[in-house]
C-alpha cells in the first residue's frame, strides 16, 4: 500500500516530466508520457477542507501486470490516452469500484488499450470518492463526471476528438456513474464555473458493463448505495439515484452488458435499465451471458463467450454513428 497527499492540483494538461516528477505525489497512477487533465480550475464543488490521502493498492502478485485500486481522490482528473492513429472517437471511461476505491488498471488503462487500438481517444475519469468528505456526497460523482464530458467537448480540437462522437463506457458502481451521467446530464449538479459549462453534457452513448443501476434493496449492491448517499438515505434520495427511474426522452443510446452468475451486482439491474430504456422508446442493446461473474473487463479467456462484449459494443457505437465506420 502505497499513501500519498496533495491537495487542489490545478492548471492545464501535464505529460512526460511532469507526470513523472508527479509519480511520487497524487498520481501515482499516471505512466510517464500520460496527459494529465484536471477538470476543477479553481475550488472544487464540496470541497471542505478535508484532508484526503492517495492511496494505490497495488493487488497484482504477477511482476508487470499490474492491477491497482485507487482511493483518495483529491484532485478529480482525465487521464487521456491517444491512440496511434486517431479516427475523431472518444470514450470516457469510469472504473467501478463500488464508489469506494477506483478499479483503475482492470477497467481503466485495460479498456483504454482495446480502444485505442481501433482508433478511439480514451479519457479514464478520475473521480471522487462520495464518502471521503465532501459536502454533498450524492451528487459528488455526477458532478465529475459532467464535468468530465464538458471539458472534453470543449478541448475537441486538441484532443483530436469530434465533440458529437464522444461515448462513456462505465463498469459496476461506474456503471451507475455513466448511467446517471446519460439520465442527468442535464441536471444542474454544480454551479458553473468557466465556459466549457455552457456545452452539454450528454454523451452520444452509454455502455454500462456489470452496472449498479437500481437502489431497490432487493437488487441493489448494497455497498455502492452506502457510500454514495450515507447508511439511511431517504425515499427520495433513493428515487433520484436509480438509473432506471431517470429514463427520459433525451437519454442517449444505451449498451448493457451482465453475466447471469454476478454475485456482486444481481443481473437485474440490468434487466430493470433495458425495461426502463423499452417503456421510455429509447435505443437499447442488452447482451446477458451464463458466465463471466463480476469485474470480468477484458479479463476473460477468448473461449468464454462474455469475452465478445467489446466487439459487439463496437458494432453498436459503429452503427449509433458514434464510431465511425471502419
Amino acid at each position: 500500500m502505497e499513501e500519498l497527499t496533495r491537495r487542489g492540483m490545478i492548471g492545464g494538461a501535464i505529460g512526460g516530466a511532469a507526470v513523472a516528477a508527479l509519480a511520487g505525489g497524487a498520481l501515482a497512477q499516471a505512466a510517464p508520457g500520460d496527459e494529465i487533465v484536471p477538470l476543477w480550475p479553481k475550488r472544487i464543488p464540496g470541497d471542505q477542507g478535508t484532508t484526503i490521502v492517495r492511496k494505490v493498492n497495488e493487488r497484482s502478485k504477477t511482476a508487470g501486470a499490474n492491477d491497482r485500486w485507487i482511493t483518495g481522490i483529491d484532485a478529480p482528473a482525465l487521464v487521456v490516452k491517444r491512440p496511434a492513429t486517431p479516427n475523431g472517437a472518444a470514450v470516457l471511461l469510469i472504473p467501478g469500484g463500488g464508489y469506494g476505491f477506483l478499479s483503475y488498471d482492470n477497467e481503466g488503462i485495460e479498456q483504454a488499450r482495446w480502444l485505442n487500438a481501433i482508433g478511439v481517444t480514451c479519457f479514464i475519469l478520475l473521480y471522487r470518492l462520495p464518502a471521503e468528505g465532501w459536502g454533498n456526497r450524492a451528487l459528488v460523482p455526477l458532478q465529475d463526471a459532467q464535468r468530465a464530458v464538458r471539458v472534453i467537448r470543449a478541448g475537441a480540437s486538441r484532443f483530436g476528438v469530434e465533440a458529437q462522437r464522444i461515448a462513456v463506457i462505465g463498469f459496476s458502481a461506474g456503471g451507475h456513474l455513466a448511467g446517471s451521467l446519460a439520465t442527468r446530464h442535464g441536471e444542474q449538479a454544480y454551479a458553473p464555473v468557466d465556459a466549457a459549462d455552457r456545452l452539454s453534457a450528454r454523451p452520444d452513448l452509454a455502455g454500462l458493463i456489470y452496472p449498479v443501476i437500481s437502489m431497490d434493496a432487493a437488487i441493489t449492491h448494497r455497498g455502492s448505495r452506502d457510500k454514495l448517499l450515507g447508511p439511511a438515505p431517504d425515499a427520495a434520495a433513493l428515487a433520484a439515484a436509480s438509473v432506471d427511474r431517470r429514463v427520459a426522452a433525451d437519454t442517449p443510446p444505451v449498451f448493457l452488458v451482465h453475466a447471469s452468475d454476478d454475485g456482486t451486482v444481481p443481473v437485474a439491474n440490468s434487466l430493470a435499465m433495458y425495461a426502463a430504456m423499452l417503456a421510455a422508446k429509447r435505443p437499447v442493446e442488452m447482451h446477458l451471458f451464463d458466465e463471466g461473474g463480476h469485474g470480468f473487463g477484458v479479463r476473460l479467456g477468448k473461449t468464454v463467450p462474455t469475452a465478445q462484449w467489446p466487439a459487439l459494443f463496437t458494432a453498436y457505437a459503429t452503427r449509433k454513428g458514434v464510431f465511425p465506420a471502419r
